[in-house]
């Protein structure tokens, strides 16, 4: 079967099956399939839950490279897109395009299985929970890079509005880190027409939510990038009581963690204070969620070599304020994390959006550059 037409055949499978965060067993097996079909016989399954490790090794090179591909599928309705491929599971669907990220690393073991031009070990990384499941971690804890050694490992996202098959890659921060944080204020709860005998949280909540959004504007280096944003408030359960508690939920996004550091003192200052000045109790509870996603310096160079030898390269993008917990990894071991275009966006074909289809015509080049990339690094570049 044509190259192309394989591997689109294959993506839309995976688009109308797909398997939610944690729940990828179908899609860990599909993709086992496909790796025997091709060829590939070194397969270890079950790698931090659902996760799929393959080997393919070549010749006398001691040197190792990882590639990595994520699996999983969204808890999103899709529209009735009266696509044939449309998700045939209900409230799930690939809304962010891992049913092409894991196609093009089918597409990329392809291509090294048929081509005799290096030497050396690629491990095929096909990563479960990457949508808040904690799949990247959960790999490495249970011992990805001790059983799987590699000397680097790259990675790579499709981007909606930049040109289709087109690479960006970024000279260090690509993605932010997220973290999510409550402020949780306790009063003393009483009847609403006795104000003066209570400790009103809701008051001292609205005090601090106009806090909070100043602290990007008055508490960062205006050169650095963040983003502090309250997304849920809770209090009350009487309409003539005055809560007992009333509890705030946000995020936050930055590209350094100097950054993150100064917003999290913030929020601790401002639950400080806000207990200070309304009597009553505040405290700050952080979650940390996914590091900065930022490319070591050679790799990135690896990377982009590897983009201008298969397609259109672009360094001129800023890094996005999504997160992406390939960042783990990049921890670990030295890498790079790259966008290729997926076209344009219109009709609401964004990341996380009911209307999203990942673009077929963007596996060859994604399958390439994976393989490329590869090569370049065993080759020692």
């Amino acid at each position: 079967m044509e190259f192309a037409a394989r591997l689109t055949g294959w993506r839309r499978h995976l688009h109308a099956n797909p398997g939610l965060t944690l729940n990828e067993g179908p899609t860990a097996a599909f993709v086992v399939e496909r790796l025997r079909e091709i060829g590939v016989t070194e397969i270890e399954t079950g790698i931090g839950g659902h996760g799929v490790v393959a080997t393919i090794r070549r010749g006398g090179g001691n040197r190792s490279v990882g590639l990595r591909a994520d699996m999983d599928a969204l808890p999103i309705q899709e529209t009735d897109t009266e696509l044939a491929w449309a998700s045939t599971v209900p409230g799930v669907m690939h809304a962010c395009g891992h049913d092409g990220h894991t196609t093009a690393l089918l597409g990329a073991a392809i291509r090294l299985q048929e081509d005799p031009d290096w030497s050396g070990t690629v491990r095929l990384v096909f990563q479960p929970a990457e949508e808040g499941g904690g799949g990247a971690l959960k790999m490495i804890a249970d011992g990805l890079f001790q059983r799987f050694p590699m000397d680097r490992i790259f990675g790579w996202h499709n981007w909606p509005g930049l040109e289709a098959g087109t690479i960006a890659v970024h000279d260090g921060a690509v993605m932010a880190a997220g973290n999510r944080f409550s402020l949780i204020i306790d009063g003393h709860a009483g009847h609403a027409a006795l104000p003066h005998l209570t400790r009103d949280p809701i008051v001292a909540a609205g005090h601090a939510i106009v806090a909070v959004q100043s602290i990007v504007a008055r508490t960062l280096d205006p050169l650095q990038s963040g983003v502090v944003s309250l997304t849920m408030i809770h209090g009350g359960q009487a309409q003539n009581q005055i809560a007992g508690q009333v509890v705030i939920k946000g995020s936050m996004r930055f590209l350094n963690e100097d950054t993150g550091d100064a917003i999290v003192a913030a929020l601790e200052r401002i639950a400080a204070g806000t207990a200070l000045t309304f009597g009553l109790e505040a405290r700050c509870e952080v979650t940390r969620g996914v590091p900065v996603t930022a490319n070591h310096a050679a790799e990135a160079e690896v990377a982009a070599a590897s983009a201008a030898a298969v397609t259109t390269l672009r360094r001129d993008l800023a890094p996005a304020m999504t997160g992406e917990d390939f960042s783990h990894f990049l921890k670990q071991v030295p890498g790079a994390f790259v966008w290729i275009g997926n076209g344009e966006a219109s009709g609401g074909r964004d990341l996380h959006n009911s209307n999203y289809d990942f673009n077929d015509a963007v596996l060859p080049a994604a399958s390439a550059w994976l393989a490329d990339v590869a090569k370049r690094s065993l080759a020692g570049s």
